[in-house]
């Protein structure tokens, strides 16, 4: 079966070729598929910001089609930053400007608890949504830290 991720950030388009193809999916790109939507994440939850992604993709390829809408949820700013993590330090979206940004919001603060959250929207090819919600528990660093990931990967200590 074929899957379009409805995404233009190739490391999560990895992720999920990386996960679904030894399961007998082919996982191909929006891009891939030469479909170019610019959606605004309007959305005040994971869930409304999933759809309105998968929804736009669906309604020009009308196959399987797979979003998601995550970020990190930072007890001490209370669940900041949120849906709006992409987008945290303003636009253009940097991952880099965005830790920096966290870093200092959390500069003296001792509750670090923080919650990574994502939520799926897969429609199916008949175009009926489902969703999909993670969490995975653990704290903000002091220090970004690793290499090879994306996001909030280098401040993120899983808990």
């Amino acid at each position: 079966m074929e899957i379009i991720i409805a995404t233009g950030n190739a490391g999560k388009v990895r992720e999920f070729k990386r996960m679904l193809e030894p399961l007998g999916y082919t996982v191909f790109s929006q891009k891939e598929k030469g479909i170019s939507v610019d959606v605004e994440e309007t959305g005040g939850t994971f869930a409304e910001n999933a759809l309105i992604k998968a929804r736009a993709v669906w309604e020009q390829a009308h196959t399987a089609v797979i979003a998601d809408d995550s970020g990190l949820c930072v007890d001490a700013l209370d669940g900041r930053p949120g849906v709006y993590s992409a987008r945290y330090a303003g636009e253009p979206c940097d991952d880099k400007k965005n830790n920096e940004k966290l870093l200092k919001a959390m500069d003296g603060v001792e509750n670090r608890a923080a919650q990574f959250v994502s939520v799926i929207c897969y429609i199916d090819p008949q175009g009926k949504d489902h969703y999909f919600r993670g969490e995975c528990p653990g704290e903000v660093g002091f220090e970004e830290k690793g290499d090879g990931g994306f996001g909030y990967d280098p401040l993120f200590m899983v808990g």
